[in-house]
């Protein structure tokens, strides 16, 4: 930790709009002042912004107003101005066709929003999945302090007595459906007990993933990833972020002052041993571009190939977020990652104090939950990053979601071209298919569904699972969401849409999964390859206009995050031009 704090008081960014006598000062502070605001709050103290993505239709954010209000008591009682305002909120349960598509977009409308306006800081009110990189992505691209506010995990659903994991769940009774081992009515019954409280999801999927990274990073406070969102707590920690910005405005403490190559390095080790996303894989990824960190995916199998997982959760484990917060929740994970030395403890958080000193003290109430090491769900978790001449630029597979008899695997190639294509033959019982295949799914990357959408786990046909197989290698250019499980390989590189090996996978086709030594192998000669992908042509046609066109033209593969190519790096907080 060398940061140093800057010398308050002294003149702020929202000054320009609202300090002096000028006309458009004038102009600034009397339209601001219908809403009934004293004169005296703009005597220069933090404008602080809370970018909210409440929305009723993001259903694991529909409670962040009530949050916001707990925020803005902070804010005032530091002595800041508090000013409340929507971005676009990427909710991942109703959109089409695919969250993902807008996650970019939304880092786009939080960026232009914390630029254009007067503001000195701001508060990241997040929750679901994509909300949370959108909202650090679009802060580190102007880099005024910042600091992240979660919504909270979901309490525990229960179906006759047994844990239902948000997601996981839905995975696992569809497959009992289609095998013949669980009634559609009960599954209909068990819908009731899925979603029993406010908040995102209860398993350890992408929001709760995304949730850990952020605390991990150090964005956000210590303890802020588990707290249930029903918790009183949740209030509390919301009413201490906002007292925090203020301070952080006053010292100057900015995401780039966090977000170091340290910093994600400490997320990636985290990642490992909670069992998180592996959309945390892109996010993390399009999160140190905006910073100007060079992380890459090598990194990700380089840190964490040796971090077992020791967070018992669905969907590698059988607990949910409820009993992860009320064990210690991360603060716990990090504490154990550092004793063993798999920790930079000097990383800065917006605490201001370093990593380490926030969880040197804390304890584990619950060792079932948060596993010694050397009783780990399994001793290499992290995300594997395989390579070879399927996925020359890389893929990934969430070793502590798969079986271990698969790791290692070869198996005849069933390709669909599409996920209309799997959609029309997979219930067929005369698909030429047993569970020795390896299901290949194409078109399903950044370009090509557009948007990356989470389609990779992909379900098995119905004449295996009633052999009573529960798990096949499946390969795709696709995501999966972070709640499923499965020996699932995700987001081969380059995508087939963009003339990547995938896109000449054919039926018959002999494929080679060596998860150990990190290999994925087509079983054919460079030179087939070369001639098959000769005579290959796209069959994803660009969009020819509107936000699906930008997005076409300019996402970068998953490998590199799957962001914008012109957003890769900060565009700074500079004041804009007058408006009159």
């Amino acid at each position: 930790m060398n940061f140093i704090p800057a010398k308050w008081p002294r003149t702020l960014r929202s000054t320009e709009w609202f300090g002096g006598t000028s006309r458009d000062n004038i102009y600034h502070r009397s339209w601001m002042k219908n809403q009934g605001l004293p004169a005296d709050l703009f005597d220069g103290r933090p404008v602080i912004g809370i970018c909210n993505t409440w929305s009723e239709l993001t259903p694991c954010n529909a409670h962040l107003r009530d949050l916001a209000q707990r925020v803005k008591h902070g804010i005032y009682e530091a002595g800041g101005l508090p000013v409340e305002f929507p971005v676009f909120s990427t909710g991942e349960s109703a959109l089409r066709p695919t969250a993902m598509m807008y996650r970019n977009l939304a880092s786009m409308d939080v960026e232009e929003a914390l630029r254009a306006n007067p503001l000195d800081g701001v508060v990241l009110m997040v929750g679901c999945d994509k909300t949370t990189p959108a909202l650090l992505m679009g802060a580190a691209s102007v880099d005024i302090p910042a600091i992240v506010v979660t919504g909270g995990p979901m309490l525990n659903g229960w179906f006759r007595n047994e844990r239902v994991g948000s997601g996981t769940a839905l995975w696992q009774m569809s497959e009992a459906v289609k095998a013949g081992s669980m009634s559609q009515a009960d599954f209909l019954e068990a819908e009731q007990a899925m979603s029993r409280s406010p908040g995102s999801c209860n398993t350890m999927g992408t929001a709760s993933t995304m949730a850990s990274m952020a605390e991990a990073l150090g964005m956000a406070l210590s303890g802020n990833a588990a707290i249930p969102a029903v918790d009183s707590r949740r209030r509390v920690i919301a009413q201490l972020t906002g007292r925090r910005i203020v301070q952080m405005v006053k010292d100057d403490l900015k995401p780039s002052d966090v977000l170091t190559m340290e910093a994600f390095e400490n997320a990636i080790r985290c990642n490992g041993a909670i069992g998180g996303s592996t959309n945390a894989v892109v996010h993390l990824l399009a999160m140190a571009g905006r910073a100007g960190v060079d992380l890459t995916l090598d990194d990700w199998d380089r840190l964490g190939r040796d971090v077992p997982t020791i967070v018992n959760l669905m969907p590698s484990g059988k607990y949910l977020m409820e009993e992860f917060f009320y064990a210690g929740g991360l603060p716990v994970v990090l504490k154990m990652l550092g004793e063993a030395g798999l920790l930079h403890k000097d990383a800065l958080t917006v605490s201001g104090q370093s990593q380490w000193d926030q969880v040197k003290d804390v304890r584990n109430w619950n060792e079932d939950v948060i596993r010694p090491a050397g009783k780990a769900l399994t001793s290499q978790g992290g995300i594997a990053v395989l390579r070879g001449n399927l996925a020359p630029d890389g893929a990934v597979l969430k070793p502590s979601a798969a079986t271990p008899a698969l790791m290692v695997h070869r198996g005849r190639a069933v390709v669909f071209e599409d996920i209309d294509d799997y959609k029309a033959k997979i219930n067929d019982d005369a698909l030429d298919i047993d569970e020795t295949c390896v299901m290949v799914l194409k078109n399903c990357g950044p370009r090509g569904y557009p948007g990356m959408a989470e389609v990779g786990n992909m379900g098995l046909p119905p004449k295996v699972l009633k052999k009573g197989i529960t798990d096949m290698v499946r390969i795709s250019d696709a995501r999966m969401s972070g709640t499923a499980y499965g020996t699932v390989i995700l987001h081969t590189s380059p995508e087939a849409a963009a003339g990547g090996p995938l896109a000449v996978v054919r039926d018959g086709d002999y494929i080679e999964v060596d998860v150990p030594n990190r290999r994925l192998h087509l079983d054919i000669s460079q030179a087939e390859i070369k001639r098959r992908l000769a005579a290959w042509t796209s069959s994803t046609l660009p969009p020819e206009s509107g936000y699906a066109k930008l997005y076409h033209d300019h996402v970068t593969g998953a490998d590199t995050g799957a962001d914008f190519d012109f957003l890769k790096g900060s565009r700074g907080k500079a004041v804009p031009k007058d408006s009159h």
